[in-house]
């Protein structure tokens, strides 16, 4: 275990505090477990969702109150934690609740802009292309994630359907996202994107392992399925255990489409060239995440043709849960 310096005599009582979406809890997850590679840690996980009229208000106008939750929310009440972390817009309420309930001993972070005065909260930690500033504001790059060596290595070995490590090389782990804010994958361009890929796969020789995303639309799956599948040595949709972290384990490249920053983020975490699929709209602030992900070297814009490069690994969670400890530990030190 690496030192945070002043360590804690008993572990630290952390809860997460999400609406239960796997994208958003597994980045507050991510924060909480690199924590706890520095430091004992007893992590407690709550999804919670607000009742209506609650749900329809921007975060700061919420009372913040328990009777906003609904029936199968896990229960916001005492005792308090030494760390909150929060991420998304039904967390907010309770993290700024629970600086009040607790007469502010719990350590409040919020991850992405909680669109709320950053001082409402202990430290905030949002993507750097949000551009939000403050005394308390962390920005990272991307967003906070699990991805380490270890999980990579265990999920290849556990993978059931087959031996990854022994299909032919290179590997290229695909990422396929789909619909988002401002943007989206067509037919069309999903058709683009499997011809782009399984040329790769004949030119090279290796393997595809491609997973689609629950935001895929149905006319795009159907590109994929009739011109992607049958290049790929793995072909995942909804059915069985995703094998999203054994094949970023296993690649040797890896896709990425561009419509989505977790995704990213997390294939720039293990250090192999990183290629964003261009998809159909407006990449908006993403235009400044990507451009920052090729500033560190993890990501280039993929023009039909393969290349090759190295960089350190993208360890942006260990960077902000080093952060959290430092500030935690500098208010709660005995003087």
């Amino acid at each position: 275990m690496r030192s945070a310096g002043y360590q804690p005599a008993e572990p630290l009582n952390v809860w997460i505090v999400t609406d239960g979406r796997a994208g958003i809890e597994a980045q507050a997850l991510g924060l909480a477990e690199a924590i706890a590679r520095r430091a004992p840690v007893s992590l407690t996980t709550k999804r919670v969702h607000l009742r209506t009229p609650w749900s329809w208000l921007p975060p700061g106008f919420i009372p913040a109150a328990q009777d906003t939750l609904t029936l199968e929310s896990d229960p916001i009440k005492p005792p308090w934690p030494d760390i909150f972390i929060g991420c998304g817009r039904a967390s907010v309420p309770f993290a700024l609740g629970v600086r009040t309930w607790s007469n502010s001993k719990t350590f409040v972070v919020q991850l992405q802009d909680p669109r709320v005065n950053p001082r409402e909260f202990d430290v905030v930690i949002p993507p750097l292309h949000d551009g939000l500033e403050g005394q308390n504001v962390l920005p990272i790059v991307g967003a906070c994630n699990r991805i380490t060596p270890e999980r990579l290595d265990d999920a290849v070995l556990q993978y059931q359907s087959a031996n990854l490590e022994d299909l032919p090389s290179p590997r290229f782990a695909v990422l396929i996202g789909g619909k988002s804010k401002r943007q989206n994958i067509s037919a069309t361009r999903a058709r683009e994107i499997s011809d782009s890929l399984a040329a790769v796969q004949r030119e090279t020789g290796g393997s595809l392992l491609v997973t689609l995303s629950r935001r895929t639309g149905l006319a795009a799956r159907m590109q994929f399925r009739t011109w992607l599948a049958p290049h790929s040595a793995v072909f995942y949709e909804d059915e069985g255990a995703n094998p999203y972290p054994a094949i970023l384990g296993a690649a040797d490249h890896i896709f990425v489409t561009a419509d989505s920053v977790n995704m990213a983020t997390e294939a720039s975490a293990t250090g192999r060239p990183v290629h964003i699929l261009a998809v159909d709209g407006h990449a908006g602030k993403l235009a400044r995440f990507h451009q920052s992900l090729a500033r560190r070297g993890c990501a280039r814009p993929f023009k039909g043709r393969l290349e090759a490069w190295s960089y350190p690994p993208l360890l942006e969670t260990d960077r902000a849960a080093a952060a959290v400890l430092t500030a935690w530990a500098a208010r709660t030190r005995p003087s």
